[in-house]
């Protein structure tokens, strides 16, 4: 079983930061590669970052480049997203997401979503 919960979300001013965390409370001993999506409002779902645990490689969408650092802790069984240099357009529900694959597009799918958490980012 996989039940992912995330945290760390809230009201930040622009150019702040907020890290999030997404910890696999389930218990399945499997290990699926992790990442983040997020949901503005009237938007669709869009892919935000992941880290493929194969190879250690990470991809970003373009939006979040520079800004936004995804790692992990495999002993905790944890995702993170730390989130630098907040601007108004990162405002969305950010969605934790497990066994994620890339497909032949380039868009990504995962097979198990968090609830989300809400990050607001003030002008």
């Amino acid at each position: 079983q996989v039940q992912l919960v995330e945290s760390g979300g809230g009201l930040v001013q622009a150019g702040g930061s907020l890290k999030l965390s997404c910890t696999n409370r389930g218990r399945s001993l499997s290990t699926y590669a992790m990442g983040w999506f997020r949901q503005a409002p009237g938007k669709e779902r869009e892919f935000v970052a992941t880290r493929v645990w194969d190879d250690e490689s990470t991809y970003y969408a373009d939006a979040v480049k520079g800004r936004f650092t995804i790692s992990r802790d495999n002993a905790k069984k944890s995702v993170y997203l730390q989130m630098n240099s907040l601007k108004p357009e990162d405002t969305a529900v950010y969605f934790c997401a497990s066994h994620m694959v890339r497909n032949l597009d380039g868009t990504w799918s995962a097979d198990n979503w968090g609830q989300g958490t809400q990050v607001t980012v003030s002008s």
